[in-house]
This record gives structure tokens, C-alpha cells and sequence, in this order.
């Protein structure tokens, strides 16, 4: 039974490790202050076409802005700021439309790699990638799981084991409670 939960650990640890770097470096990055800029440049609007927020077909709305004024853009979904609407995923170009006036105001945003690595990290990507990340996430609380029942139930680790995980756990709280 040992020998199998050593594999299950070892294997999702091995797939996840690429997506579980990016999410950490991503994460030490934007803690560290290191968030990324967007690069925004205004788009001549030539066949304003006027859009209703509350559309059910607003995906198909701006879809049909975008290309009216020459514009080919793949996007997933919208996000509504207020009166401003955001293409997305904004892990790559997007487009933001400003309909606080009656002809839209439109804006190419390009995130530079860092923001990019930033708005994959929120959840702000592509809808596969935001699959993969939840998906990983099960898969991180089965490697944390497991390694922990590694070390306990060998005699050998059990005591370091327990002592890292018990100094863990009195770190996290104190921290999370000053």
C-alpha cells in the first residue's frame, strides 16, 4: 500500500510541477511588487455601434463591434466593470470597451509577460487553463496528503514529520492572525 501512494504522490507531483512552479513564481512576483504593466493604445472607432451592457447577446455584440471596425479578435467571454467591458481572457491582448458615451471607446491592451503570468495565476485565462488549474488544485491537496501520511507512517520520519508540520501550522496561524 506504501509503495502505491509513494507513486500516486510522485505522479501527479511530476504532472503538476510545471503549472505549480508558474502559479508560485507568478504569486513571489505580484507579492513582491513585480505585477506586470499593460501596454494600452487607444482604436479608432469608425463604425460605432452602440452596446447594451445588459445584452444576453453581449458576447456577440462586441464580437460584431470589433469586426465592424476591422478588428479580428478570439475572446471567451466578458467581464462588466461599471460601464466598462473587458474582453477575456486578459492573460493575452484584449480589448476594452468604454460605453459611458454614445459612440464606445475602445482600447487594445497588451499585458507584458509578467501580467500575463499575473492574470493566469487569478484565474483570468483561458477557459482550459482555469480547468487545469482546478483540477490541480485536487491534485495538490492529494500530493500535500499524501506526503504528510508518507512521513507519518514511517517510523523513521514520523517524528520530523509531525514537528514541521505542527511548527507549519503555528507559523501559518500567528501570521495569518497578526
Amino acid at each position: 500500500m506504501r509503495s502505491l501512494w509513494v507513486k500516486i504522490h510522485l505522479y501527479i507531483a511530476s504532472f503538476f510541477l510545471p503549472a505549480l512552479l508558474l502559479m508560485a513564481l507568478s504569486g513571489g512576483l505580484y507579492l513582491n511588487g513585480f505585477k506586470g504593466t499593460v501596454e494600452t493604445s487607444p482604436v479608432e472607432v469608425a463604425n460605432p455601434v452602440p452596446l447594451d451592457p445588459k445584452s444576453l447577446d453581449l458576447k456577440q455584440d462586441i464580437d460584431g463591434l470589433l469586426q465592424s471596425n476591422g478588428i479580428v479578435h478570439h475572446f471567451e467571454y466578458v467581464k462588466i466593470s461599471g460601464k466598462t467591458l473587458i474582453t477575456r481572457p486578459t492573460s493575452r491582448d484584449y480589448y476594452s470597451i468604454d460605453t459611458s458615451s454614445e459612440v464606445p471607446v475602445i482600447t487594445l491592451n497588451k499585458p507584458d509577460l509578467v501580467k500575463q503570468l499575473v492574470e493566469l495565476h487569478k484565474g483570468h485565462g483561458p477557459g482550459l487553463f482555469k480547468t487545469l488549474q482546478k483540477v490541480m488544485a485536487v491534485g495538490l491537496v492529494i500530493i500535500l496528503l499524501s506526503g504528510f501520511w508518507l512521513g507519518v507512517s514511517s517510523e523513521a520520519l514520523r517524528a520530523p514529520t509531525l514537528i514541521t508540520t505542527i511548527a507549519g501550522l503555528v507559523i501559518a496561524v500567528a501570521t495569518a492572525l497578526l
